[in-house]
């Protein structure tokens, strides 16, 4: 397939992709080691603590910090919004 064409299901890669739960589990951000979050509409993974997202290409993540993506201050607040409060 060349990258003009799209899959034969009428989807574009993107919406078809999605990253492997075992790989989402083991994968963490090379910044702060810590957990990333995975945003399928936007096919990255998200570390909040970093404030950085990191793409996703042909279904393969791209860890590193220099491919990554600065939040912005929308979506830093977004996440902060919906996070649980942590103890007192």
């Amino acid at each position: 397939m060349t990258g003009t064409e799209q899959p034969p299901t009428g989807k574009s890669m993107k919406e078809g992709m999605d990253v492997d739960a075992k790989l989402l589990e083991i994968l963490v951000c090379p910044l702060t080691k810590g957990p990333l979050r995975y945003d399928r509409a936007a096919q990255e993974l998200i570390s909040d603590e970093a404030a950085l997202a990191y793409p996703i290409r042909d279904g393969i993540p791209i860890m590193l910090v220099d491919e990554a993506r600065a939040l912005s201050e929308d979506e830093r607040a977004a996440t902060k919004a919906h996070k649980p409060a942590g103890p007192p």
